[in-house]
């Protein structure tokens, strides 16, 4: 057995034991990417969110001995944010970290693979789902017949809403143009009164600097601050306190590598992937959440008013929602599959979240 291959077993059983909840991993002393290097892109374009992941991607090498090293790219250097799922299918990337909701384009059902409006509430609740409700195999069957294959979940934190105007209320939302990222989320605020338009993360800057749109919704505010969204906005819309955003408290990324690039890897690198990316979710929302902590004092040094919506106002969308979460789960059979799998976790005494009343008269084509 070389010393090399002994290395690399270490490596391995650190992640799969203990190590496996952190990013630690054994130092190799000058370990150099003499194996397979994967070219990957995020959809984060800037701030703490592009650092967290170029960070994590510098690591892999080391961690592998080299067998396997992550070049990282971030937001449109290599491809639109549009475009990931093209690029991994054909091989211009092998891998990539998106906001998993662009999926839906090509894969309907993945509207339920991510956070969607007043859905699932929090971080464990996701992986409750995909790792002890049947979602990451599910996942990988839809992703599987195009072509990619799906490691796995990458929890970041809320969304928050950032204005040129105070909205304080749901009402507020009524007239203003408002940048979402499509699907279901924008149907709940056209709902309520917005006018809608879907962009990319990397063009709301500038469409809020020339007065395209008013009202912009993205992640969270260190990511956000460090794209300028301070610079031309005014106020900032939470939802009530212990709950960071009235429509959408958690978010998901992921990464999906190309099936043959996943293929490619021996067994061990395979699982050492699928491991490291449960660290690297881990890692990357506490990462996240530090930094959010650090940025509303800037925001506040940059006169940003805050606002806090009310527990009533969640509670109105949440009536918005439901009927919308039925409309897009009937659209495919295996959305209904997986939207029903959801709906009784929230349904549940564990959670509770939605009530019989709320569903009456909704039925899912199953």
């Amino acid at each position: 057995m070389t010393k090399n291959l002994t290395s690399r077993r270490n490596a391995l059983r650190m992640i799969t034991g203990a190590g496996a909840a952190t990013l630690a991993a054994p130092h190799v002393a000058g370990a150099q990417a003499k194996g397979t290097t994967w070219k990957i892109q995020t959809s984060w374009p800037g701030g703490a969110g592009l650092q967290i992941f170029k960070d994590w991607c510098a690591t892999i090498t080391e961690k592998t001995d080299g067998e396997l090293a992550f070049q990282p790219f971030g937001a449109n250097d290599v491809v639109g944010d549009f475009q990931l799922f093209d690029a991994v299918k054909n091989g211009v990337l092998d891998a990539v970290n998106p906001f998993t909701i662009y999926a839906q384009g090509i894969i309907p059902a993945a509207t339920f693979l991510t956070s969607y409006p007043l859905g699932l509430r929090q971080p464990g609740e996701w992986d409750v789902f995909f790792y002890g409700l049947g979602g990451l195999e599910i996942a990988r069957e839809l992703y599987a017949a195009q072509g990619m294959y799906y490691v796995g979940p990458v929890h970041h934190g809320a969304n928050i809403i950032h204005s040129k105007v105070p909205i304080r209320s749901i009402d507020d939302f009524a007239g203003r143009k408002m940048r979402l990222p499509g699907g279901m989320v924008s149907d709940v605020f056209s709902e309520i009164g917005a006018e809608t338009t879907v962009l990319p993360g990397s063009e709301i800057f500038p469409a809020l600097e020339k007065g395209t749109i008013d009202v912009a919704d993205y992640t969270g505010p260190a990511v956000n601050y460090a794209l300028g969204f301070s610079q031309v906005t005014k106020y900032i819309s939470m939802g009530p306190p212990g709950f960071m955003s009235v429509y959408q408290p958690v978010d998901l990324m992921d990464i999906t590598a190309g099936q043959a690039s996943w293929d490619a890897l021996s067994p061990a690198m395979k699982q050492f992937v699928e491991l490291e990316t449960k660290a690297y979710s881990i890692h990357h929302h506490a990462m996240i959440q530090q930094a959010d902590k650090e940025a509303w004092a800037k925001f506040e040094a940059d006169g940003t008013e805050i606002n806090r919506l009310s527990q009533d106002d969640v509670e109105l969308m949440t009536e918005v929602a439901v009927p919308i979460w039925f409309k897009y789960a009937n659209r495919d059979p295996i959305a209904a599959k997986i939207f029903k799998i959801q709906l009784d976790y929230m349904m549940s005494g564990s959670l509770g979240y939605v009530t019989p009343e709320q569903v009456e008269g909704l039925t899912l084509d199953l």
